[in-house]
């Protein structure tokens, strides 16, 4: 057996966290070491596979004596920076620990510049663009204004890596994730809060009138997407958006999850949220699409393929 490719992810006991790590240990070639803090991630969701070439580390990156003994001990090849404290209301109800996150950022991008790193991917964060000025959003010409404290730390980790790239020549490729969906997403998410509604038949709560719209790209489109940027080494320094460029209604979504679903449930609305619910999402993904080379996850099929997974499990009464 020739020298394996070592990779590190950290936040990968998350939702896209563990399913990269799935798709990155299908690789014989790939030794994967995954670090979470199991704040937000979950044994659950760490891979199935035999541990051939993966182990688990349980690891805070907000603490440098953690990860330092990690990352200094195994001398990664290439690093996934995935880790963060996330959710809409979790994020807003804790913004200092949100903050926190900006102590993982600068201990792992340090590591990386003194431990031979290639090259950095990190999960930034559609949340940078906050209320969008210009449609599409693309990743060039939309200006960024991060307001709540989650999009700002995703703003300031780019703004470390364009600079460690200009001071270190640290190489760096920066995902802007918008809205990911599948079957190991935790309920705190509207897809799987609505198909869980659904499932039981419960009404679905819907905050505002239902007209804003969000992009939903399935969990596989997103990782295919993000494992061929590594792999065909392209947007090296970088910034790309992984998402759908297909707007929905958030009221078409909850109409169209109980027709899959063959629900009986019905709408409610609530009070708009305070703050953070943007209005519209909607990327410009020509270079996702570049790297994707196929057609993304219809949204019915999607919703189909999280109800026949077994890793889809409702919420206990």
């Amino acid at each position: 057996m020739g020298k394996r490719t070592k990779i590190l992810i950290t936040g990968g006991a998350g939702f896209i966290g563990s399913c990269l790590a799935e798709k990155l240990i299908e690789n014989p070639d790939n030794q994967v070491v995954i670090v979470d803090n199991l704040m937000t991630g979950s044994l659950e969701k760490l891979p199935k596979k035999p541990k051939d070439n993966w182990s688990f580390i349980k690891c805070d990156v907000n603490l440098y004596r953690d990860i330092a003994e990690v990352m200094l001990a195994n001398h990664f090849d290439y690093v996934f920076h995935y880790a963060a404290f996330v959710g809409v209301l979790a994020t807003q109800a804790h913004p200092i620990k949100v903050l926190r996150d900006l102590y993982g950022i600068e201990h792992v991008f340090d590591l990386c510049k003194n431990s031979g790193v290639k090259r950095v991917f990190f999960a930034s964060s559609s949340e940078v663009y906050g209320e969008p000025v210009n449609l599409p959003q693309n990743e060039e010409t939309t200006p960024l204004n991060s307001r709540i404290p989650y999009a700002v730390v995703k703003n300031v980790g780019e703004a470390y890596l364009k600079s460690y790239k200009k001071e270190y020549d640290l190489d760096y490729t920066i995902f802007r994730f918008f809205n990911t969906y599948g079957p190991k997403q935790s309920i705190d998410f509207v897809m799987s809060k609505f198909i869980s509604h659904a499932l039981q038949n419960e009404d679905i709560p819907i905050y505002g009138d239902g007209s804003q719209t969000r992009t939903f790209c399935f969990i596989d489109d997103n990782v295919d997407a993000c494992v061929n940027a590594f792999y065909e080494n392209k947007f090296v320094n970088d910034v790309m958006n992984i998402g759908s460029d297909i707007e929905v209604p958030i009221i078409d979504l909850a109409k169209l999850i109980i027709e899959v679903t063959n629900s009986k449930s019905k709408i409610v609305f609530r009070p708009p949220l305070p703050e953070g619910d943007m209005n519209r999402r909607f990327p410009d993904i020509t270079k996702m699409r570049n790297l994707l080379k196929r057609d993304l996850t219809s949204l019915k099929s999607g919703i189909q393929r999280i109800i026949d997974n077994p890793y889809f499990i409702l919420p206990q009464k």
